[in-house]
């Protein structure tokens, strides 16, 4: 059986622990679905919040942006040594909690590319669902160590 992370830790930089995508369910040229289980045992649900934990909004963001960047790896790739990194989002609305173990879908769509800044549109689903949807924006940035 091959693993699944295989081919998100082939096209972006992230590693665990802040590697919040688990798997690509399916990949178009323009279009991207992840996936991402949220173990009861993730660090930050001991203190957001003790008593009744919730995914952060702000990593639910960063697992679709992390969607985003697997999806313009392929594109990114002819741009040696340069990586995409956000530099805005926009419209960003929360509808629905995320949970202990909850598996999110992530579908990330690059709706424009100029030049190396890309615009995207991403939406969080948990249990089929909105969970979060947002715009955002990448650039090509030099990889420098």
């Amino acid at each position: 059986m091959s693993n699944p992370q295989a081919a998100i830790l082939a096209a972006i930089p992230h590693r665990p622990p802040f590697l919040l995508i688990d798997q690509i369910l399916s990949r178009s040229e323009d279009t991207i679905v992840c996936e991402k289980t949220w173990r009861p045992d993730e660090f930050f649900y001991a203190g957001h919040y003790p008593d009744f934990p919730i995914t952060p909004g702000v990593l639910l963001c960063e697992a679709a942006m992390q969607a985003g960047a697997v999806l313009l790896s392929e594109k990114v790739g002819e741009s040696e040594g340069k990586v995409p990194v956000a530099t805005r989002m926009n419209n960003v609305k929360y509808k629905q909690m995320v949970r202990p173990g909850d598996t999110i879908e992530i579908n990330v769509t690059l709706d424009e590319q100029i030049s190396e800044a890309f615009y995207l549109t991403a939406k969080v689903t948990v249990g089929g669902k909105m969970a979060v949807r947002f715009e955002f924006a990448c650039t090509l940035v030099e990889q420098t160590e």
